[in-house]
C-alpha cells in the first residue's frame, strides 16, 4: 500500500510557480524548486515527474488565476471603456506589487518562444482566451458607445493584449508608475470616444 502524500500539492505548485516567475524556466534549478516547495528531490520527481511537468502545472495555475482576475474586471460594472481601463491599470498595479516580476506568460514567451509541447499549448490557450475576452468587451463597447465606431474587435483585442504585455515588460525594466499609466492612457485614447 502506497503511503499518502504528506504535503499540499496545490501549495507546492504555487511555490514552484513563484520560483519560476522569479528566475525563469532555465535558471530555476531542481534545488531551487526543492527549497521553494519544501520538498525533497525525490518527492518533487515522484509527484511531478520532471521539472518541465512541474513548470507546466505552475504555468497553468498562473494563467488560470490571472485569467480569472482579468475576466472579473471585464465582467465588472461600468462601460466597456471603463472596464478596459481597469484591466490596464490593474496590470500596472499588479506588477508594482509583485516586485516587478512582469507576467509569467510574457516572461516565458520571451525565454522559450512557443514550444511544440504542453507548455506551448498552455501559452497559446492563454493568448486565445485573452483575445476572446478583450474582443467581447470591445464588442460591448461598440454597443454601449464608449468605444470609437468602426473598430474591429479582433484587431483591438490584439492591440490591448500587446499593450498589457508591454506594460508588464516596462515594469520589469523599472519604468515609473506615472510613465506606465501614461502609456495606458495613450492606448485608451486610441480606442475610446
Amino acid at each position: 500500500m502506497a503511503r499518502p502524500r504528506e504535503f499540499d500539492e496545490t501549495a507546492a505548485v504555487e511555490s514552484a510557480m513563484h520560483a519560476f516567475w522569479e528566475r525563469g524556466y532555465e535558471a530555476t534549478s531542481t534545488q531551487d524548486l526543492c527549497e521553494a516547495t519544501g520538498l525533497g528531490r525525490s518527492s518533487v520527481y515522484n509527484t511531478f515527474t520532471s521539472k518541465r511537468a512541474l513548470f507546466q502545472r505552475s504555468l497553468a495555475h498562473y494563467t488560470n488565476t490571472q485569467l480569472g482576475k482579468r475576466q472579473a474586471l471585464l465582467d465588472g460594472p461600468g462601460t466597456a471603456a471603463e472596464r478596459l481601463a481597469a484591466v490596464l491599470y490593474q496590470a500596472i498595479d499588479d506588477d508594482l506589487e509583485d516586485r516587478r516580476r512582469g507576467c509569467l506568460v510574457v516572461n516565458t514567451l520571451a525565454e522559450l518562444g512557443v514550444p511544440d509541447d504542453e507548455v506551448g499549448a498552455a501559452l497559446r490557450n492563454d493568448t486565445d482566451r485573452n483575445l476572446a475576452m478583450f474582443a467581447e468587451c470591445v464588442r460591448e463597447g461598440l454597443l454601449d458607445g464608449s468605444l470609437r465606431d468602426g473598430l474591429d474587435p479582433a484587431e483591438v483585442a490584439e492591440f490591448l493584449l500587446g499593450t498589457t504585455s508591454g506594460l508588464r515588460v516596462m515594469a520589469r525594466r523599472g519604468t515609473s508608475r506615472d510613465s506606465m499609466r501614461a502609456v495606458a492612457k495613450l492606448a485608451l485614447a486610441a480606442i475610446t470616444r
